[in-house]
């Protein structure tokens, strides 16, 4: 939702929504801040405006200071030029959280590798195979680091989790 301030309002009304607003997700993806760091502050903001609050000073200036972060380095955070990343499960995921990755990634990527008789069918396990196709989707959309989020049970790694005769694209 887009808040705009209104000059001479009442301090219950002052800030208003825009008819036209859209959610914070939109507008986050938008202007390309898809961190959760950013996701974060637009909801504190959005919560104590909910309430009623005023934003605080020190909540504005802190956002500020994001966004002139952001734009003044150019975008996100970036690697060595060269570096490349992969997106592996963490160890410690969820069954059920990994079941749903693996499905959903295999519906979006080809997973035939971790088919039997595949490259990366062994070893035979959940995490593994949950893994390769998480590590498929992400290079296919680009190997940004929200195409690794799944559920906060992937990360991304520098270093290459190929083994034998299955290799990580």
């Amino acid at each position: 939702m887009v808040l705009l301030g209104i000059a001479g309002a009442s301090k219950a009304s002052k800030w208003q929504s825009h008819p036209s607003a859209l959610d914070p997700s939109t507008h986050l993806s938008l202007l390309g801040l898809h961190s959760k760091a950013w996701y974060w502050c637009w909801c504190l903001l959005q919560s104590k405006m909910a309430r009623g609050a005023q934003p605080s000073a020190s909540l504005l200036l802190f956002s500020l200071g994001l966004v002139l972060l952001y734009f003044s380095s150019g975008s996100t955070i970036r690697l060595a030029e060269g570096q490349k990343t992969w997106c592996v499960a963490k160890p410690s995921a969820d069954d059920k959280v990994l079941t749903a990755n693996l499905n959903y990634a295999c519906s979006q990527v080809n997973c035939g590798v971790i088919q039997q008789g595949g490259p990366c069918f062994n070893p035979n396990n959940l995490v593994s195979h949950a893994a390769v196709a998480m590590n498929l989707y992400y290079a296919a959309h680009g190997r940004n680091a929200w195409n690794c989020y799944f559920q906060n049970s992937a990360l991304v790694v520098q270093s290459d989790p190929s083994y034998g005769s299955c290799t990580y694209y």
